[in-house]
């Protein structure tokens, strides 16, 4: 399901690049492929596995850039991991990586009532590499560098 998305999404940016291609032949080209974040968030404050590995369920994970901006979204799934996938021609690598943190607002205590009720996770970003799909599609594969507890006043 996930390749047949990566799939639709470089084939859509394929026919809108085209007619720039031209144009712009040398830039269109180093910037086709998209960029993949994805990570687990544990039921933690610190990064690390919960409790009995527990992970954080049903969580809002949003990408936020610049003064804290949502550009992007997604919900852990019943595993606490999650996937974002987000065009390059919208968003620089560089500029990700050093601009951009991943943010769970969601209350901890929703995955476990000890826990603070009142803050947030966040994560700086890191690049672990590239896949090649197909021989065609290029995805940067993005990662959390570690999700640390945030207080909110």
């Amino acid at each position: 399901m996930a390749l047949k998305l990566a799939l639709f999404v470089f084939l859509m940016i394929s026919a809108v690049a085209a007619p720039l291609a031209g144009a712009q032949s040398g830039l269109i080209s180093g910037l086709l492929g998209l960029i993949r974040i994805n990570g687990t968030v544990f039921c933690s404050i610190d990064a690390n596995i919960g409790a009995n590995g527990a992970v954080f369920p049903n969580a809002l994970v949003q990408l936020q850039c610049g003064g804290g901006n949502a550009v992007s979204s997604t919900t852990t799934n019943g595993a606490g991991v999650f996937s974002m996938l987000l065009d390059p021609l919208q968003f620089l690598l560089s500029s990700l990586l050093t601009d951009c943190n991943l943010v769970v607002n969601t209350p901890l205590s929703t995955c476990n009532a000890k826990l603070p009720a009142l803050g947030v996770l966040r994560s700086p970003l890191q690049l672990i590499g590239n896949t090649i799909l197909g021989g065609l599609l290029r995805v940067a594969n993005v990662v959390p560098t570690g999700f640390l507890f945030a207080p909110t006043t």
